[in-house]
């Protein structure tokens, strides 16, 4: 073989070969996701074997300290508790935006439009301005819940927002209303991608609209539904905002209803203990990490992709 033939097919590069191009394109992706997510869980993590004084100095490594004193908390389950609780309820919502989005899409329906608009504006307002009207919606003296509750004979309705127990509970009833927008529009996106085929097609066959819902609708949905169920559980996790802007932290309630990030908060910016909050958060980080993992594993027997 000659020397040129030899060169030319050196030279040659693979079909599949890209070279350099995409790291090119991707690297800066990859770099601010490096620094902004993976460096601060590694800091993190570095953080819960240490203590160090209120300004973070001082910085000792103490080994599973921060894990044993966590660990050995007594409202520790009750955040766990609080924070399975009112991520349930939340999850509620789906099969609730799934109904509503159905109905939004009907063929012919008028100012669906409007409809999805009005339901996605509540997400859109600002989460501390709405709680606000929801503590006047759950006001134990003139707020509307009570006032319905004795028209209808009930006596002495609870104070929601300060007693235990109901305390959480209107926090997630808030949750499981405020998340309603998100799903409706996702799910009203996911509703526009099955084909109108299939339905006609079980027209002729004599399938009803609740057999076609069942059949078609509910099946071919499920890849958005997996979508909320894994944002909506990760957010269910970060309870924090509405529990802290609803019940407060003088509120005698709160005791019973902290949530593990709410844990965090206290252990990290009130006590100043940076060791003990960056535990707590990797608790959550765990538990988060943990479910999801079991989601995606279970999503391969319910999800139907196609």
């Amino acid at each position: 073989m000659s020397a040129p033939a030899q060169v030319g097919r050196r030279g040659r590069r693979s079909p599949t070969s890209t070279g350099y191009w995409p790291i090119l394109f991707v690297g800066p992706l990859l770099l601010g996701v490096l620094v902004f997510y993976y460096y601060p869980i590694a800091k993190n993590l570095y953080l819960s074997f240490t203590k160090s004084n209120a300004f973070g100095g001082n910085t000792k490594f103490v080994g599973l300290d921060n894990y044993e004193a966590l660990f050995s908390r007594p409202d520790l389950l009750s955040a766990i508790g609080n924070t399975l609780f009112y991520t349930a309820v939340v999850l509620l919502a789906i099969p609730i935006s799934v109904l509503i989005a159905s109905l939004i899409e009907l063929p012919g329906l008028k100012f669906a439009s409007l409809y999805r608009v009005l339901f996605f504006m509540p997400y859109l307002a600002m989460p501390t301005a709405i709680t606000q009207v929801w503590k006047i919606v759950f006001n134990g003296n003139f707020g509307i819940i009570n006032q319905t509750a004795k028209a209808l004979g009930i006596e002495d309705p609870p104070y929601w927002l300060s007693t235990p127990g109901f305390a959480i509970a209107a926090v997630a009833l808030f949750g499981l209303w405020s998340s309603i927008g998100f799903n409706v529009i996702i799910l009203s996106a996911g509703l526009k991608g099955i084909p109108r085929e299939l339905y006609e097609a079980a027209s002729i066959d004599g399938a009803t609209q609740w057999r076609q819902f069942r059949a078609i609708t509910v099946p071919l949905l499920t890849p958005s539904i997996f979508f909320l169920t894994i944002m909506q559980t990760i957010g269910g996790f970060q309870l924090f905002d509405a529990l802290f802007a609803m019940i407060g932290s003088g509120n005698p309630a709160m005791v019973q209803s902290r949530s593990l990030v709410y844990l965090f908060y206290n252990q990290a910016f009130i006590n100043n203990d940076k060791g003990g909050g960056a535990a707590v958060a990797m608790v959550i980080l765990l538990f988060v990490a943990i479910v999801t993992a079991v989601q995606f594993i279970g999503q391969r027997r319910w999800v139907n992709y196609v």
